[in-house]
């Protein structure tokens, strides 16, 4: 009975010590696995240089999709020069050129009028500017109405007969402003103050091209400032004479933007 009892008590210490073995078995699995990974990581850099050649070879023997270029690679051959490339062709901007026209009608009427005042010996009474809403036609007070009145004098005539020659080749917008000097109106005259003077006389110049010139009512547009934007101080009767005046602007632009400058 003893006897057993040692047998027994050694094989329970042969049992627990065989997992070890195991242990020991899988650590070296893991250590070769771990080698194989680090065998496949070293590229033997002989075998890719024939490799990539290989296949740098094979690519470049196909037919280039890039013209100049040599294979699939697109390298450029030195010995082929590439087509030049035509610039696209610029389409003219139609607004431009519209512009551009206009603006030559204008430096065209300004000349015209120019040598119309200097042949006819106007100058004291006719000036013309060239500026950047259009070209500016003074006309002095002088030769257009009597002293407090509205109605134009025969006097006026040749000069917005000519005018009006010029106004019908043009489509552009024309602007018609009256202006007065400071001097109050007298009471029991035709109108009650400046301001009607000036809206009077530019509607009567305005019903001229219209009625008389037979112009397209469309192209004007008529005001009246009374003695509100003077050229010069109102301090002695030169300076009012030439406050009493009509302005008539042929406007290079839409009406609108325009008169947004000028204010």
């Amino acid at each position: 009975m003893r006897r057993s009892g040692r047998r027994r008590k050694g094989l329970t210490a042969d049992n627990q010590d065989r997992w070890l073995i195991t242990y020991a078995d899988l650590i070296t699995l893991l250590m070769i696995f771990f080698v194989i990974l680090y065998a496949m990581s070293q590229v033997d850099s002989k075998k890719y240089e024939v490799l990539a050649q290989s296949l740098q070879f094979e690519f470049r023997k196909a037919d280039s999709v890039i013209e100049g270029g040599n294979g699939v690679t697109g390298a450029l051959d030195p010995s082929i020069k590439p087509a030049p490339v035509k610039p696209p062709e610029e389409k003219p901007n139609a607004a431009l050129e519209e512009e551009k026209r206009k603006n030559q009608e204008l430096e065209n009427v300004f000349a015209i009028i120019q040598a119309y005042i200097k042949n006819n010996k106007l100058e004291e009474k006719v000036f013309v500017t060239n500026e950047e809403q259009g070209v500016s036609i003074r006309l002095s007070d002088q030769f257009l109405f009597d002293l407090g009145k509205a109605d134009l004098k025969k006097a006026a005539r040749p000069i917005l007969d000519k005018l009006s020659s010029l106004f019908v080749k043009l489509d552009h917008p024309i602007s018609i402003e009256g202006h007065t000097d400071n001097l109050p109106i007298q009471p029991g005259g035709e109108f009650r103050d400046n301001w009607a003077l000036s809206a009077g006389r530019s509607l009567s110049v305005l019903r001229y091209f219209t009625e008389i010139a037979q112009l397209e009512p469309t192209k004007f547009q008529i005001a009246g400032y009374g003695d509100t934007r003077p050229i010069a101080p109102n301090t002695t009767d030169a300076n009012r004479s030439r406050n009493r005046r009509v302005e008539i602007t042929i406007l290079r632009h839409s009406t609108s933007s325009s008169l947004a400058s000028k204010q």
